[in-house]
This record gives C-alpha cells, structure tokens and sequence, in this order.
C-alpha cells in the first residue's frame, strides 16, 4: 500500500507531465476537442456565436444547387431578391431537435415578409429527415445534402462538424450573418429584421 507521501508525490509527477505536454500545443480549438473527445453525443455544437458581416465586408453571393427532399432541384439563383435562411441540420443532433420548433415560428412570421427558409440535411436518409420534419411540424423544405455538395459550397461559413449552423443571407446572395450552434429565436428574429430592412 502506497504512503500518503509517495502517493502525492506520484500525483505531482502527473500534473507536471500533463502541463509540460500541454506547453508544446497550440491554441485549443474547441470544435475539434469536441470532435475527439468520443462522448458518443453524436454531434459538434458549434460554441453558440453570431457574427454579423457589415453590408461593405461581405463575401460574394452564394453559388450551389442541390436537390430537395422531394427530389426537386433547386439552385440558390432563385433566392436572388429575397433574405434566405440556411439551416444546416440533421434528425439525431439534439440541439437540432431544440432549435426546430423556434425555426418554423420564425418561417411562419417572416414568409410573409418575403424571406426564404431552407434546412440543409447533411447526413439522414429522405425517410428520416422527412419523419423529422413532420414530428416537429417543419413546413419549409430541406436539401437532401448527405452528399455534402452544399456544405461543401458554403465550407468558408460553415464549419464541416458544427451543427447546428444557420445562416442569413441577404438580397444579394451574401452571407449576412452566422449562428454556430442553436440559433436563439430572438437573435435570429433581429439578424433577419435586420437584414429584410436593408436597401
């Protein structure tokens, strides 16, 4: 049996190798300890920030087609003139499931307003992301994205691994603004008012 003293000592050995391991690394980044960490959550979240682009510090507009859960094609030229919302998602991602009631409110407040609401499902068969949207009484149509073409287009907003993710894009087919992780109804509601007002 080990001595209280030989027993902190071995503790202290411990800690000092964890910290001179630890010296050597780069700044962590969040999404990828996450991604590592095998907690079988299933799941990335993003860290929950927003970030606004000022209309004069915006990228280009947004090029990619893909296909709708109902097998329609559609090409994001067709959001020209209208404010769209992007929602990267899938059936088993929890906060995914926490954020979709508070989407579709938000769909039924601003469709009249002229606003487009899209999700974007990246991994699920058609069978379970359309069981998605009908448990959740999501009336917007989804990208069948398992292929990740659509992703893969918007991969400078839209991290591979955090979802969920939602974008705003604005008149021009720019990005307006990004949410990682679950989009706070209120914030999305101001970066969609917002984004409806611009000229």
């Amino acid at each position: 049996m080990l001595n209280r003293r030989a027993l902190f000592g071995a503790a202290g050995a411990t800690a000092a190798a964890a910290l001179l391991a630890l010296s050597g690394c780069s700044a962590p980044d969040p999404l990828a300890e996450q991604a590592k960490a095998g907690d079988g959550k299933n799941y990335v979240a993003g860290d929950g920030s927003v970030t606004e682009y000022a209309v004069d510090h915006r990228g280009g507009t947004v090029s990619f087609s893909g296909t709708l859960l109902d097998g329609k094609a559609l090409d994001s030229k067709s959001f020209a003139g209208k404010v769209t919302v992007l929602n990267f998602w899938y059936a088993a991602c929890a906060p995914c499931r926490l954020e979709a009631p508070d989407l579709e409110k938000l769909k039924q407040e601003f469709a009249p307003k002229g606003a487009l609401f899209y999700g974007v499902n990246i991994r699920d068969d058609v069978a379970n992301a359309v069981a998605f949207g009908r448990t959740f009484g999501i009336s917007y149509p989804s990208f069948n994205d398992k292929d990740g073409s659509v992703l893969l287009s918007l991969a400078s907003y839209v991290p591979p691994a955090a979802v969920p993710t939602t974008l705003v894009l604005d008149k021009q087919g720019r990005v307006a603004a990004r949410i990682l992780g679950v989009a706070d109804k209120s914030t999305l509601k101001t970066l969609i008012s917002s984004t409806l007002a611009e000229k």
